[in-house]
């Protein structure tokens, strides 16, 4: 049977990659340890899969067809369209078809309806913490994509049960196989409104303190408040709650959180490892 080994959670942001030469040292310098730092640990439980939840921005999908979840199930996916991923370093990324359809078909027997892609491209959100955290090697990615950009939007309980989702279907995997969960977005951030570039640490605080917490709704009731007082982009928090679901009641580690005004994000790194699990021999 599969093995679940672990969640893990990072942010996002354009203006890490596409202005990293112009970040200060000393932040260039932070950001790398972190991203490093939560490689080291994904890289330590040895997953074959890895299922990786962000939003898309605008590339696979549009207001004309927006789905609440969208599952890849391929074999293979493209990398990053954006030009200032141009150096990442896969043109494609290899999916898991087997692991992919098993997810699918879990969450269409409980509840959820979640749309289907056979290649999906995988864009920054994705892309840069698997880029930067320098991983020993790259898993196959089952990706995930959650609406964040537009209402309407999965509730964070939604998302949680969508992460409990996901656990169960890694539970009840016949093939031998050690599934990771990677989360991707947030904190806080503004696009396109007048807050652009403010970041709320308030919110951002308030969100890992919840994190903490084994109650799912207190923490979803906490976020979901705290949601309509923030920018718009901090609607990919969605993504942290899914893999603060999947991974039960493990503990969370928070690895550090920056309030990053030169990246317009409010940027954090943690993960949750299972109790019990260990690297394969």
């Amino acid at each position: 049977m599969a093995t679940f080994v672990g969640a893990f959670a990072a942010s996002h942001g354009p203006i890490i990659v596409r202005d990293w030469d112009k970040l200060p040292p000393a932040l260039q310098e932070r950001f790398t340890r972190n991203f490093h730092e939560v490689g080291r640990r994904i890289s330590a439980t040895e997953p074959d899969v890895l299922v990786v939840i962000s939003p898309d921005h605008w590339v696979n999908f549009f207001l004309n067809m927006l789905p609440t979840v969208c599952i890849g199930v391929g074999d293979e996916h493209d990398g990053p369209p954006e030009p200032f991923m141009r150096t990442f370093p896969y043109r494609t990324l290899c999916g898991d078809a087997p692991f992919g359809g098993h997810l699918l078909r879990t969450a269409l027997a409980n509840g959820f309806d979640p749309a289907a892609s056979h290649r999906l491209t995988l864009d920054h959100g994705f892309c840069i913490p698997l880029w930067l955290s320098h991983l020993a090697a790259m898993p196959r990615i089952v990706p995930v994509i959650i609406n964040a950009l537009q209402e309407p939007m999965p509730t964070i309980e939604r998302s949680i049960e969508l992460g409990r989702l996901i656990a169960d279907a890694i539970a009840a995997f016949p093939p031998d196989v050690r599934v990771a969960v990677l989360g991707t977005g947030g904190l806080s951030h503004s696009i396109g409104e007048p807050t652009m570039g403010d970041v709320d640490e308030v919110f951002d605080r308030a969100v890992l303190d919840a994190l903490r917490e084994h109650d799912e709704t207190t923490v979803a009731r906490t976020i979901q408040s705290a949601l309509a007082g923030t920018g718009n982009g901090s609607h990919e928090v969605r993504c942290w709650a899914v893999a603060y679901g999947s991974a039960g009641r493990s503990q969370f580690d928070l690895i550090d959180y920056m309030p990053c005004a030169e990246v317009y994000v409010g940027c954090a790194f943690g993960s949750w490892r299972p109790d019990g699990v260990t690297s394969p021999p």
